[in-house]
C-alpha cells in the first residue's frame, strides 16, 4: 500500500498538456502553421506527466511488513518507522 504519494506535478502537467492540446486544436481551426509546435508541447508534457505518475512506483521503499512507503520528507537511509 502506498501511504503517502505526492502527485501534485505529474497532474499539474497533464493538465496543462490539455490546455496545450485545445490551444493547438484552435490554431488548427484558424489554419496556423505554428500550431504544430503547439502539439509537440503538449505531447512532451503528457510523456512527462506520466513519466512523473511513474517516479513514486520506483523510488518507494517497503517497510518491515511489505508495505511500500513514499516518504519524500524523510532522507535518513536507516529504517522507516
Amino acid at each position: 500500500m502506498i501511504k503517502v504519494l505526492k502527485l501534485q506535478k505529474a497532474v499539474m502537467a497533464i493538465v496543462l498538456g490539455l490546455i496545450a492540446l485545445i490551444a493547438y486544436k484552435v490554431m488548427d481551426v484558424n489554419h496556423l502553421e505554428s500550431g504544430i509546435y503547439m502539439l509537440e508541447f503538449a505531447g512532451f508534457l503528457f510523456v512527462m506527466g506520466a513519466l512523473l505518475f511513474l517516479y513514486p512506483v520506483f523510488f518507494a521503499k517497503k517497510d518491515k511488513e511489505g508495505n511500500v512507503e513514499l516518504d519524500p520528507e524523510q532522507q535518513e537511509e536507516g529504517t522507516i518507522e
